[in-house]
């Protein structure tokens, strides 16, 4: 019996430094990158951002399928340099940013891909409607350390959604055939992370 209960203790013991690897980081905005692409006439690409948005990554270095992950973006925030069509896309007819001030992405499920990749499945909430994406994902870099003392890591992750699918429904037909603004939305992030410290 005393064996047994040194086994059990000894199990326990050695179980609790890699329940200790999980730690949280948080998006650093002023070091990071949410941009977009769609297409434009049927002929080319136009390209934006949201500047204002947070995250926060629990990362377990043990397991990287047990993390987490956590987005809120400003839709306020979009930009893609023409401030006209700008407030275009903050009206009803697209992201209606008086109703729907933010967009979030929840992760549900982290799948480990090649030596590198992961595939992060979360529900995406945009323009009132939640649905479930894939992010193709890059496991975060190696932690470095800033002049201050503060531990960074760095990430990027990219997914294509239908605007559709999230009622963002507005078009034009061309006078050539086609529409105004392609359907296919790619997201991309680009972020560097900052670990928060224990308070003991």
């Amino acid at each position: 019996m005393k064996r047994l209960i040194f086994s059990l203790i000894t199990i326990i013991a050695l179980g609790i430094p890699a329940l200790s690897q999980a730690a949280t980081w948080k998006i650093d905005p002023e070091h990071s990158h949410v941009g977009f692409q769609v297409q434009h006439l049927m002929i080319a690409n136009v390209y934006g951002a949201f500047t204002t948005f947070n995250g926060v990554v629990t990362l377990d270095d043990n397991d990287i399928t047990k993390s987490t992950v956590t987005v809120t973006i400003d839709t306020n925030s979009i930009n893609t340099n023409v401030a006209k069509r700008d407030e275009h896309l903050r009206s009803a007819d697209f992201f209606n940013v008086a109703q729907y001030p933010t967009m979030t992405f929840v992760s549900q499920k982290i799948i480990k891909g090649g030596k590198d990749t992961l595939q992060i499945i979360g529900n995406l909430t945009l323009h009132g409607v939640t649905r479930q994406v894939v992010l193709n994902a890059r496991v975060p870099e190696k932690t470095s350390k800033d002049p201050w003392g503060n531990l960074r890591r760095g990430a990027t992750a990219s997914a294509t959604i239908n605007r559709k699918d999230f009622g963002l429904l507005w078009n034009a037909v061309l006078e050539t055939g086609g529409v105004a603004v392609g359907n296919d939305i790619t997201i991309t992030l680009d972020v560097e992370l900052i670990k928060q410290q224990i308070n003991k």
